[in-house]
Parts: C-alpha cells; structure tokens; sequence
C-alpha cells in the first residue's frame, strides 16, 4: 500500500493561519485536489475531519485523534496512531491512501510516506502551522507541472540504500 501526503504550500511552508488558508483559494488546486482523493481512502486529524464535515474529502475517511472514538459520518473510522490508521486503510482494500493533514498529521506520517503532492503556492505567508521539512537526500522531484496559480510536485521517496 502507498501512502501519499496531499498539500498546498509556499515557500515558507506555511500551510495555516488560525485555522484558514493564508492565501486565497486557487479553484485549480481544489479541482485536481477533490479529482485525486474522490474515491480514494483518506486519512487526517480530527480537527482537520471537523473542518471539512460539510464536504467531506475520499470515499472514506480515518480520522487519527488521541481523544475521539466514534464519528456520527458512515464514511469515518477513528485511528489512534499510525500504524493503525494504515490498519484500518489495509482492511479496506486500499492500495493508495492520501495523508490530508493537518500539520501534525503531516508529521507523524512523514517518515512512512512514499510520494508528496504538493500545490506549490508561490510566495511566503504567515501562518501559525507549518508542513513539515524534509531531507531533499531521501527525496526525488519526479515531476513538476505549472498550473493556474500554483506548480504541481510529485515527490517521491529515493530507495533506502
């Protein structure tokens, strides 16, 4: 099974502000973005979950959360680490699953993921939550596409040597 982190971010990595965008929507981004995980399975935090209930993301979405255990969405399952949010994913016959944040997700999932998508927004922002950093050493640009208000990254995870 993939896992694969889905994310808009500047320059500066800034991917919140007091729980908003720190730039305007960019509908190209959002197209592409609901494109890619429509079907899929999903994984995010329980406040970026209570953020989205309204036009919920994925056919499916584990919801990691320290404190809940139960969602009122057929389409959710609770997860309390890592390894059991992959778990629940495996169980549904997932062979991709997009990592949706926020950034505390991000992070915990980093070192398990095997490609990044990333909007690329050009700029810097201030905000109050980053995506996390990672190693361009354990990381190869695979593709880079220019579209209407941000570039399009494939990353993906070089092989261990």
């Amino acid at each position: 099974m993939e896992l694969v982190s889905v994310a808009a971010v500047p320059d500066n990595l800034v991917i919140g502000s007091d729980g908003e965008l720190p730039w305007e929507r960019i509908p190209a981004d959002k197209r592409q973005y609901r494109d890619r995980v429509a079907d899929a399975v999903v994984v995010l935090g329980r406040q970026t979950f209570e953020s989205m209930r309204e036009d919920l993301p994925g056919r499916h979405q584990i919801v990691l959360s320290r404190s809940e255990r139960e969602y009122d969405v057929e389409s959710a399952s609770p997860a309390v680490s890592v390894e059991d949010a992959v778990d629940a994913a495996e169980s549904l016959g997932a062979d991709t699953v997009y990592v949706l944040g926020g950034a505390a997700i991000y992070e915990l999932f980093q070192p398990h993921l095997d490609r990044m998508l990333l909007s690329r927004v050009p700029g810097e922002y201030e905000g109050d939550v980053r995506y996390p950093e990672w190693d361009d050493d354990e990381w190869e640009l695979a593709s880079s596409s220019a579209e209407p208000g941000f570039t399009l990254e494939e990353w993906i995870r070089r092989p261990a040597a």
